[in-house]
């Protein structure tokens, strides 16, 4: 996270809290170092962020509940297409965000338009035709894997013949881990797979062990991926 959105994130936490957060807690809160929090809240004091400590037993950080930093400003119809995109995220590498993102959007939109907004959602729904399972790593270490950079070994479930999981068919592999893809209704993680010597997809409701490894991959070409995923009608997200 960096240093601007941590402090976003800062004052947010402490706009919804009822009591003083504690350094530590907020430390905690955003995965930084206590001295990191120390910093940031007296960056935002000296910028006239009106943060101030509460001193005793249960003492801690507290903002003006009515202080905001500026808000994102989204029109109704923004709003609903931001957290209905933020809603598909639920069921991907990227759902612990995700939810947090929609709890901030929601807690700055305006009284005039939160009911219309929540009405339309309300309308939307998507069938998720597979969901993890109990033996399926956690979605956010996938996140983590693309953003270390450094080649993974899977524990990875092959198929039946009609698509479904089969659960006696699991391989062994170590893959560098190039980003993430939406097929359909599954993300996959694509990745160069040394194995099979050739890019892979593997859905991830299907790795049921990974471990980081401290090997960093070499580089690839990139045309490599690109004729991989030029057999779909593929976009990139930015």
């Amino acid at each position: 996270m960096k240093r601007a959105e941590r402090q976003y994130a800062l004052v947010d936490l402490l706009r919804a809290a009822r009591l003083p957060l504690s350094a530590a807690r907020l430390a905690a809160e955003l995965q930084v170092s206590r001295r990191t929090i120390e910093r940031d809240i007296g960056a935002l004091q000296s910028a006239g962020v009106p943060i101030y400590a509460d001193h005793g037993v249960r003492g801690g950080y507290s903002v003006l509940r009515e202080y905001s930093l500026p808000p994102l400003n989204l029109t109704a119809a923004e709003s609903i297409a931001t957290l209905a995109g933020l809603a598909l995220l639920e069921t991907s590498p990227y759902q612990g965000a995700a939810r947090r993102a929609r709890a901030k959007i929601d807690a700055v939109m305006s009284d005039e338009h939160r009911g219309s907004v929540r009405q339309m959602l309300q309308t939307m729904h998507t069938i998720e035709t597979a969901s993890p399972s109990d033996e399926t790593v956690p979605f956010g270490l996938l996140s983590d894997v693309i953003a270390v950079r450094r080649v993974v070994h899977l524990g990875y479930l092959g198929e039946h013949p009609d698509g479904s999981t089969d659960h006696g068919s699991r391989t062994e592999r170590d893959v560098e881990a190039l980003g993430l893809l939406r097929a359909g209704d599954a993300w996959l993680m694509i990745g160069w797979c040394r194995l099979r010597g050739a890019i892979r997809g593997f859905r991830v409701d299907r790795i049921v062990a990974l471990s980081i490894l401290d090997e960093v991959p070499p580089e690839r070409d990139p045309a490599l991926l690109e004729a991989d995923l030029a057999q779909w009608p593929t976009r990139r997200l930015a």
